[in-house]
């Protein structure tokens, strides 16, 4: 009993120092924190301010570096653009009465500002004019695929015309959509909402196929333009075109327009058939 009692005094007497070792070990490693803690990583240092001087105006003119930065800047995003284009000039050929149509849009401006000019329009070969319109407009992107678009339209035909404030949306949607929405207040109390979308499918780097539709919805019959409320309008079009160049592309399709609801019943009391089908043939081109 007296040498396990004195075995045991001799174990703690070397263990002891032992144990006192690691608790300041682990102490000092948490900074004083308490076990099983972390202490916070120091704050990072304050980023260098960005210089405001230029090596270049050490050796050149400073006024004439400066001209030189800003011209640099525009060259590389700042410019002036400016772009006409017509997407369809074409020949509708329909059973009883051939037609043409045309659509265009024409801009300048820069990346995030820019004003546009629209038109559209129809009417019958060696007859009159039945639709035509043109759009002021002011564009500005709100990002990199979207802009928003602002103005005025002003229909000269059909009879009585109508001027229209208008606001929209247009640009890219996912997977290489081409989408448009516009809706439209004219000075006759009278609004509708015009939806356009289209998709490039590439058969080859040249021959391009390209559906289209536009819907067209009305918030009230306007018995004077033959328009009933409610979807009034649709048009699907299926295009195939071939680009000589980029600027200059021949192509071929058909189309098909039909007035619903009350727009059809309208149609029917002025004599007109509510739907139509048409083989077309036409140009894009661009400057």
């Amino acid at each position: 009993m007296i040498r396990l009692t004195a075995m045991l005094l001799l174990i703690t007497a070397y263990a002891a120092p032992v144990f006192a070792q690691h608790d300041a070990a682990d102490h000092g490693a948490h900074g004083g924190h308490a076990p099983g803690t972390v202490a916070p990583p120091p704050a990072p240092p304050a980023p260098p301010a960005p210089p405001a001087d230029h090596a270049a105006d050490a050796y050149y003119d400073p006024a004439a570096m400066a001209a030189a930065r800003v011209r640099m800047m525009r060259e590389n995003g700042g410019m002036i653009f400016s772009q006409l284009m017509v997407d369809r000039l074409e020949y509708r050929a329909l059973s009883g009465k051939d037609g043409y149509h045309w659509e265009g849009e024409g801009w300048i401006g820069g990346d995030i500002h820019r004003f546009a000019v629209k038109s559209e329009g129809e009417g019958v070969v060696g007859g009159r004019l039945e639709r035509a319109e043109a759009q002021a407009l002011y564009s500005r992107a709100i990002d990199p695929w979207w802009n928003l678009i602002a103005g005025v339209r002003h229909d000269l035909r059909p009879a009585p015309g109508r001027s229209y404030a208008t606001i929209g949306v247009e640009g890219l949607a996912p997977y290489w959509f081409e989408l448009e929405a516009q809706l439209f207040l004219s000075d006759k109390g009278d609004a509708h909402l015009r939806i356009e979308g289209s998709y490039d499918q590439r058969i080859t780097q040249r021959l391009i196929l390209q559906p289209a539709a536009e819907i067209t919805i009305a918030a009230q019959d306007v018995p004077e333009l033959g328009v009933g409320a409610g979807v009034s309008d649709v048009e699907l079009g299926l295009r195939l075109r071939y680009e000589i160049t980029r600027r200059f592309a021949p192509y071929l399709g058909v189309n098909w327009e039909r007035r619903l609801g009350g727009s059809a019943r309208y149609a029917r009391r002025a004599g007109e058939e509510p739907s139509s089908a048409s083989m077309v043939a036409g140009l894009r081109l661009w400057f």
